[in-house]
């Protein structure tokens, strides 16, 4: 079939947001099929350099044309600027248009493609929920507004969310089928080294993670308050007082309320800049297999909700062969705790989990390589969506 996969990869030039989504173009392409790449927002380019909305798309679609190069894409990309509805990557918008009408499948991954005409009237669309809770919120919130009723437009709805309909969850599924799925993994990419050998490395021996304080404003629904990482944190800044592992946190500066860099460090804290460090896929996937782990905690309203999300960050450091130490949001209903990866809710317990860690240490990385395959393959995972 050919398949158009959509994403975030020009607008955000981040290492994340790259492996967020190449990961399902690497899967589908595995099983055989036609794969595209559509970037369609209808917004203006971000410049993350000037850190603005921009005209001028030429840095993104840049950042994009090596991506898709890197990952054997080659040209098979489009790329279409909101400021002007210019196509970039195809030879015109003519062309983009003769592609987007021969897909029989739009993978919609995170929302990321505002749907217009062409993409409308492909046959099957899958809506792809990374963001459980805070998604379900914003279609509650109007089911009469355009977003819920471009989300609704899709054939199938899959979210991140594990425990969507299930007793205890709180996130309204809005009279949608929410479907379980998983961050899909390129394996053979998490064995390879992307950076070239240099000095010791930052995350060198130490528990990582890549986050925001906070990604935007608090949410509202039925009289709760669904918050963002700076409240989970808040309730484990004293960790590194309970252990004797090194923590080297990349943390966006967040929105509202900043980031308390110097009460942090005082902590006992590591706190790096991700647009520094981390600013590209490459440099990301360094930093990820040079950390002796992940350890993480998730977004209020993803523990608030019990929504069981599991994050797409953690599958990559599994797959790199690096055990994750992260919180439950209810994921442990669906996916094991214990070996390659553990769960925590208090303090303690990741302290405790830490430590099982690095007390059978090689055993726990060959586990984490193990888990990844079994659970995030891509393969097996952008199969399931087509079933």
């Amino acid at each position: 079939m050919r398949i158009v996969v959509t994403g975030l990869i020009g607008q955000y030039a981040f290492g994340g947001v790259t492996w967020d989504y190449i990961q399902y173009l690497l899967g589908f392409r595995a099983l055989g099929h036609d794969v595209w790449y559509l970037e369609d927002t209808s917004a203006w380019a971000y410049d993350p350099v000037k850190q603005e909305p921009s005209a001028d798309c030429s840095h993104n679609t840049s950042y994009l044309g090596r991506v898709m190069r890197e990952f054997g894409m080659g040209d098979r990309w489009i790329y279409r600027n909101g400021a002007d509805g210019t196509c970039h990557g195809v030879a015109d918008a003519v062309e983009a248009e003769q592609i987007l009408a021969s897909a029989d499948v739009l993978a919609n991954v995170s929302g990321a493609c505002w749907l217009r005409e062409p993409t409308a009237a492909i046959p099957l669309k899958l809506f792809l929920d990374g963001d459980p809770m805070f998604t379900q919120i914003s279609l509650a919130a109007d089911p009469n507004s355009e977003y819920s009723q471009r989300v609704r437009a899709h054939e199938r709805h899959y979210s991140f969310g594990l425990n969507i309909g299930r007793p205890g969850c709180r996130v309204p599924e809005c009279g949608l089928r929410w479907l379980p799925t998983v961050q899909p993994i390129s394996l053979d990419w998490w064995e390879k080294t992307l950076m070239p050998p240099g000095a010791v490395h930052i995350a060198a021996d130490a528990w990582t993670t890549v986050m925001n304080w906070a990604s935007y404003a608090p949410k509202e629904f039925e009289g709760q308050t669904y918050g963002q990482k700076d409240l989970e944190f808040a309730r484990f800044t004293g960790l590194p007082s309970l252990t004797e592992e090194k923590f080297v946190l990349a943390m966006g500066q967040g929105i509202g309320q900043k980031r308390p860099t110097e009460a942090l460090v005082k902590q006992g804290w590591k706190i790096i800049e991700p647009d520094v460090h981390i600013p590209d896929y490459a440099s990301y996937h360094d930093f990820l297999t040079n950390s002796k782990g992940e350890w993480s905690i998730a977004k209020n309203g993803y523990v608030r909700s019990e929504s069981g999300w599991f994050s797409c960050r953690s599958a990559c450091y599994l797959a790199a062969g690096k055990p994750v130490v992260v919180q439950d949001t209810g994921w442990t209903a669906h996916l094991p705790s214990g070996d390659g990866v553990l769960a925590f809710t208090t303090p303690d317990e990741a302290a405790a989990a830490l430590a099982k860690v690095s007390s059978d240490y090689d055993h726990h990385c060959r586990a984490a390589r193990a888990y990844a395959k079994a659970h995030f393959d891509a393969e097996k995972v952008c199969a399931g969506l087509l079933e």
